[in-house]
């Protein structure tokens, strides 16, 4: 089996793959997701994997391969002990000099998040052309390949959570939205209702415009995908978009893993 680790800064995800090597494949046989511990130890990381393990009873010893993305760099350390000291194996890591599939053109070509990488290796192996990546994360990203697989660049603005949140630590009145989600109407007619309104429209308006303009500038009809926790509330309101893709990252670090062995 190969385990698949993203380290997001909310999150933690965790893939389980078989063997087999269709690329790309079908989804993870298991998928478990745990809150990101900046201060995580080796320890606390391999014992919160492993209890995921024993609860899906199935055993750490038929995992013979590990890949990661992180954007939490000072947990970086603490994971590899914790994969190598609970599985025996060394992960990969997605960084500088790893084989991802496409060919990275972002200035500094270090300065671009793996999970950015990795989504865009993953929808450029879906597609096999040119394509727009939305992550609907933390941070609301869209990510451009051309269609000779070059990675472009893209975007980055604060995500729907991250607007919220904001809005609730900036202003004396505001609560926090803790449901995001799509309103009945634009007209918001409680405080709640105005915030949704605001967030989800706002969104809306928001990717729908950089899509149009990054296929604009592309040129061509780049097909568009979405991923990340949110992508299934905005799927049937952002005009273009092909398809969402839950497990699109994971999936990208399977593809990684399988180019470098």
């Amino acid at each position: 089996m190969l385990l698949v680790i993203d380290v997001g800064n909310t999150n933690v995800t965790l893939g389980l793959y078989p063997p087999a090597k269709p690329l790309p494949g079908p989804g993870p046989e298991r998928c478990w997701r745990l809150p990101t511990r900046r201060d995580a130890t080796s320890d606390e990381l391999g014992s919160q994997i492993l209890s995921l393990f024993q609860s899906s009873r199935l055993s750490p010893s038929h995992v013979k391969g590990a890949v990661v993305a992180s954007v939490v760099p000072s947990l970086d350390p603490a994971l590899r002990d914790a994969v190598q000291d609970y599985f025996g194996i060394v992960p990969l890591f997605v960084g500088p000099g790893v084989r991802t599939g496409v060919r990275n053109l972002y200035h500094p070509p270090t300065d671009v998040g793996a999970d950015r990488l990795v989504n865009a290796a993953a929808a450029y192996a879906r597609v096999k052309g040119a394509c727009l990546v939305v992550d609907f994360g933390t941070a609301t990203t869209v990510d451009c390949v051309d269609r000779r697989g070059a990675y472009l660049g893209g975007v980055i603005v604060p995500g729907p959570r991250m607007a919220a949140e904001a809005l609730f630590r900036g202003t004396a009145k505001l609560p926090l939205l803790e449901n995001i989600r799509r309103p009945a109407a634009v007209i918001g007619r409680t405080t709640q209702d105005s915030l949704a309104s605001g967030l989800y429209y706002g969104y809306v308006g928001l990717v729908s415009e950089l899509v149009r303009r990054l296929r604009a500038e592309m040129g061509g009809k780049p097909v568009v995908l979405a991923t990340g926790g949110l992508a299934g509330l905005w799927a049937s309101s952002v005009p273009g978009l092909k398809a969402v893709v839950p497990h699109l990252t994971l999936e990208g670090l399977r593809i990684i893993w399988y180019r470098n062995q």
